[in-house]
């Protein structure tokens, strides 16, 4: 029943007793509704509560039940047995850690109604001798790797190639497989990510009126950034520095976005005029990096560390321009996306070595020393 002040009171059960799942639900509709009163996404809040579900179907008791030691067994299954990444056990711990905090939380009564009701209460069971820590800027699976400058030449030769093929074979799919090549080429020529590319739209491109040779491509910007703690999606402007990027687009919004029919706004549609699913770029690409026979570690966000790195290292781009491409709130987390590919350092070694040399083979007069 409801009390005076809007809280919902439990009054003693009957002969068959409490519902524990009633319950639990009840403390996750409240966990819910408290995140998105702090202004979370829906989706994340559907995701911190799948996490607490999953963990209870492990255990194989309630939450207000759970000791450290369950949480050890989850979290040990997860890296143990299922082989998680070190990102996914740490963000299961934190919507654990999350729930419990708020369960706990003498604000609401939660832990009141449940000592009455079940004789035990919440407690927290995510402490400092169980919990992943965050020791590096970069924890990611070292198997992730951006391209090279020769196997990105190498696969948007193969995706623009794809189209022709798919025709010339009397199948269908030549139209995806267009589209699929330029969200490739716009991936990294921008540096974007792959919701960011999804969501593009032919009103986000104009001119840069200091670099009007790119015509109606000299930037981008993007409105579905990735959002911080709590907040709505971040947008930032990307300039555009690619001048074979800009014209990759031009031709698809002139030759290939109208076959879609009119009027289309999305700059990467699908039959349906819906957004181009994330698993569809995935499939495409990595039919194309298996058949071109790279070595593994790429994904779609291959992309975005490559632009990152060439940007730096192959352009000679200030990483403070990188910082702000990339939309990074700090320089650090662009210097994880630099990588210098091995012929970059081999170039680099022989100029420093030349540049030494040179400067053995001067006199302090300043005339040249003469080999023997």
């Amino acid at each position: 029943m409801d009390a005076p002040m809007g809280r919902l009171a439990y009054l003693p059960a009957g002969v068959s007793g409490p519902d524990p799942d009633a319950f639990l639900n009840d403390v996750l509709t409240g966990w819910r509704r408290a995140q998105l009163a702090q202004n979370f996404s829906t989706d994340t809040a559907r995701r911190r509560v799948s996490s607490v579900l999953r963990m209870t179907d492990f255990v194989g008791s309630y939450p207000w039940q759970w000791t450290p030691a369950d949480a050890d067994d989850f979290f040990g299954h997860l890296r143990g047995v299922l082989n998680r990444a070190h990102t996914t056990v740490r963000a299961y711990q934190t919507d654990v850690k999350l729930f419990l905090d708020y369960a706990t939380d003498p604000t609401y009564d939660w832990n009141e109604h449940c000592g009455r009701l079940f004789g035990t209460m919440f407690s927290q069971v995510i402490t400092e001798f169980n919990k992943a820590r965050h020791v590096q800027a970069n924890d990611a699976r070292p198997l992730k790797r951006p391209f090279t400058p020769t196997e990105l030449q190498q696969f948007f030769d193969l995706a623009d190639l794809e189209p022709e093929r798919i025709l010339n074979a009397g199948r269908k799919g030549a139209l995806a497989a267009w589209r699929d090549a330029v969200a490739f080429k716009t991936l990294y020529g921008w540096g974007l990510r792959r919701n960011e590319v999804r969501h593009l739209q032919l009103v986000d491109f104009s001119r840069n009126a200091r670099a009007p040779f790119f015509g109606e491509w000299g930037l981008v910007r993007v409105r579905h950034g990735k959002a911080m703690r709590g907040s709505p999606a971040k947008q930032r402007t990307v300039l555009t520095v690619f001048d074979w990027a800009a014209e990759a687009l031009a031709d698809w919004a002139e030759r290939g976005l109208p076959r879609y029919g009119q009027p289309v706004n999305d700059l990467f549609p699908t039959e349906k005029g819906a957004l181009v699913p994330e698993r569809n770029l995935w499939q495409r690409m990595r039919n194309l990096v298996d058949e071109l026979g790279f070595p593994p570690g790429l994904d779609l966000h291959s992309f975005r560390r490559s632009y990152a790195t060439n940007l730096q290292v192959e352009y000679g781009y200030d990483v403070s321009f990188v910082q702000l491409q990339l939309g990074h709130e700090h320089a650090s987390t662009t210097s994880i996306y630099t990588v210098a590919a091995p012929d970059y350092r081999a170039r680099e070694l022989q100029r420093v070595l030349t540049a030494t040399l040179a400067r053995s083979n001067v006199h302090l007069d300043g005339s040249t020393r003469k080999e023997p």
